[in-house]
């Protein structure tokens, strides 16, 4: 499966604290996301699937993944429909290895391409 994971002008992934949550872009929207943080060893913090809005305001607010937010926190996100998003879930954090989450749907991966 490929998926069209949502980026700046640039090319870029967005900073996570400076992300518009309010924006209409955000309505109603679903599918998976992956958090990253910068710095000279940047790594993926936390993976996860859901109503992007609500999930991304929720981790604003973790302090768990706050505590990498000296390094910059950046978020890229992709709409994929209901039935697949645990097996595309589960093949992120499998090739990805977030330091955050241990917890993900038992189900067989679904491939897909990456979004760094």
């Amino acid at each position: 499966m490929t998926t069209d994971w949502v980026k700046n002008q640039n090319g870029n992934l967005y900073k996570l604290d400076e992300l518009n949550l309010s924006s209409n872009h955000f309505d109603y929207m679903t599918g998976v996301y992956a958090i990253n943080h910068g710095g000279n060893t940047p790594r993926t913090v936390r993976v996860g699937q859901g109503f992007i809005r609500d999930r991304l305001q929720a981790h604003r607010e973790d302090q768990a993944v706050q505590y990498y937010a000296h390094l910059g926190l950046f978020v890229t996100w992709a709409c994929v429909p209901h039935n697949s998003r645990d097996g595309v879930e589960i093949f992120i954090a499998q090739q990805l290895s977030p330091v955050l989450g241990e917890r993900y749907p038992n189900v067989l991966p679904i491939p897909v391409n990456l979004p760094w």
